[in-house]
């Protein structure tokens, strides 16, 4: 079978392509290369440089019999979504709406999407589960959920089933060290190069980190598992501080340096931890991979 990938040249995309093609599935991989990189692509996957937005996606689905759609494509920076809120829009939505148009088409089997935790806003409660109420705190997370209503409804309209995954915060290797929100690569870019690394507030914010490998077992069993129609959180269910990230990595780098405190950004959220509960249920997935050692590994 055929597994259309979109944003597989970007990270978390890279990853899912390579645990596919080692599980001997074709992947068919779909990016544009705004963020991601052409040697992140598996050489073992066909590559098609298109923008999930333009009508020329369709060609990918002319020419390969797919059967699934993973949809890792989008713009994922939550200051960008704030800059420029139509971009924002016009990728996670529109594009998506594209995709999904052209699944319904082609028959797809399955139509796996990643959201986010920026869904839930600033929590009622911790961890946070699927239920929780949605209330956006940026553009970012507001384009997201919107995505995923569409998901939705084209879903019941064309019975095309889905699963949508909530990711918390993902890092690991080929992130991008100058994206905003790659925060583990941009403090070990910094403390490798010995540069100052700035923190946003005073570092008591919390953040849910999740091994990108654990991701994208996660996606592998999407595709195995018979579970379908559910949005599901991907997190590791637990909760560090950004001040207490600081001084693992500076332990494991060995950097000398104290952090640079600035101003909160606009669309951050306090705290977040998400319950992974229903992933453990519903796709006999558990993360795997723990924080230090995730750490480590991409030193």
């Amino acid at each position: 079978m055929s597994i259309l990938l979109t944003g597989g040249a970007g990270f978390i995309g890279s990853h899912i392509a390579d645990i596919l093609i080692s599980n001997n599935y074709d992947v068919v991989v779909v990016d544009n290369l705004a963020t991601g990189k052409r040697e992140n692509v598996n050489n073992n996957a066909k590559f098609y440089e298109i923008d999930i937005r333009e009508p020329v996606l369709e060609k990918a689905f002319q020419e390969n019999n797919i059967e699934y759609v993973i949809h890792e494509a989008a713009q994922a920076s939550v200051g960008a979504s704030m800059a420029n809120p139509v971009y924002d829009m016009s990728v996670n939505i529109a594009g998506t709406l594209n995709l999904l148009n052209l699944s319904a088409k082609y028959g797809v089997k399955k139509f796996v999407a990643a959201s986010t935790a920026a869904v839930y806003g600033c929590p009622e409660y911790l961890p946070v589960d699927e239920k929780h109420p949605v209330s956006c705190f940026s553009f970012y997370g507001l384009s997201k959920y919107t995505m995923e209503q569409y998901i939705k409804l084209m879903g019941e309209a064309n019975r095309l089933d889905y699963i949508i995954f909530r990711y918390s915060n993902v890092y690991g290797q080929r992130q991008d060290a100058h994206g905003e929100a790659g925060v583990v690569s941009i403090f070990l870019d910094k403390m490798k190069g010995g540069q100052s690394v700035e923190i946003h507030g005073d570092g008591s914010q919390t953040r849910d980190f999740i091994n990108v490998a654990d991701i994208a077992r996660a996606n592998l069993l999407s595709i195995q598992s018979e579970c379908k129609n559910r949005i599901i959180n991907l997190s590791n269910c637990s909760q560090i501080s950004i001040n207490e990230l600081f001084n693992t990595i500076k332990n494991i780098t060995g950097y000398d340096k104290s952090p640079v405190y600035t101003a909160p950004r606009a669309g951050d959220i306090k705290d977040s931890c998400l319950d992974n509960t229903l992933a453990r249920e519903l796709l006999g997935w558990n993360p795997e991979v723990s924080l230090k050692d995730g750490l480590l590994s991409c030193i």
